[in-house]
This record gives C-alpha cells, structure tokens and sequence, in this order.
C-alpha cells in the first residue's frame, strides 16, 4: 500500500482505525444485534482494516485481518470468514519477526474457526490444537490468560475448544 505523506493524514487514518474498532467490539458485545447492527459491524471492521492500511504496520494489518474473520465467523459468512483468517495467517507468516506470540495463537484461531464454519472438521481441529499450543506458550500470563479464555468462547460450530464443546 502508497505511504501517506503527510503526518496529519497518518494521525486522522490511525485515530479513525482507533474509533471504529472500539464501534466493531461494541457491537460484538452487544447481545441480540439487529440485522442493521450486523451490517454495520462489518462496515466498521471493514472501515477499521482499511484505515491501518494507511496508519499502521503489519502487525495492525494483521490484527484487522483477524478482525474481519472473526467478524464474519460471528455473523456465520464462511467464504469472507475464511478468506480474512487466510490472510491473517499469511501476513503472520510473513512478518513473523514482528508479531507478538499472541498474534500467532489468534491468527490459527482465526482459521480454526472459520474452517469449522465450513463444516471442515479436520483442518478446524489441526489449527485448533495449533492455536492452543501456540496460546500455551505466550509468555506473558495475562495475555495467555485472555487468549485462552478467547479460545473457549464460542462459536465454534461443532468442533469445539478443548474442554469446550
């Protein structure tokens, strides 16, 4: 993606990334959404994604690449689901040196997920013995708690986390 020139450009891209991806995870937590609010919660993470394209790193493009995928697994749409989990694992790959140890347990859940979505039970069940192992090693205790904690939320579509489904 063109670099942004100018800072007051950078800051506008990354506060409204900012902004929206608080709306994405208010409306995540919010139960019984209307058709209107699931609509709109894909425009924001959409929105969210597209503005770190011009104010963030890879690692922000890969966290709003999760993003869309859980979006879509939520709202149970597997081709988007799927392709958004596919390339947050990509981008992970790619700008490993980069990421957090917690980025990668998220990005085999992402495609954990989404493959359980499609009813595809054997590579659902690999990236999810993958994203526990990854999510066992996060260093830091309190993200690995949350991670995990993640991890056994669902939906998980008939698969199921360990000691969830």
């Amino acid at each position: 993606m063109s670099e942004v020139q100018p800072t007051a450009d950078r800051r506008l891209h990354e506060s409204l990334a900012k902004q929206i991806n608080g709306e994405v995870w208010s409306l995540l937590d919010k139960p019984d959404r209307t058709v209107e609010e699931d609509e709109r919660l894909v425009l924001a993470a959409h929105a969210s994604a597209y503005h770190w394209l011009y104010a963030g790193t890879p690692v922000h493009r890969q966290r709003g690449e999760w993003m869309l995928a859980h979006v879509h697994t939520v709202l149970s749409r597997e081709s988007p689901a799927r392709h958004h989990a596919r390339r947050c694992l990509a981008l992970t790959e790619t700008f490993a040196a980069e990421m957090k140890d917690f980025d990668v347990a998220y990005a085999y859940e992402a495609v954990a997920r989404a493959e359980a979505l499609g009813e595809d039970s054997e590579p659902a069940r690999r990236y999810l013995h993958l994203a526990e192992a990854q999510g066992a090693r996060i260093a830091d205790e309190e993200d690995r708690t949350i991670f995990l904690a993640d991890l056994q939320r669902g939906p998980w579509f008939g698969v199921g986390a360990q000691g969830a489904a």
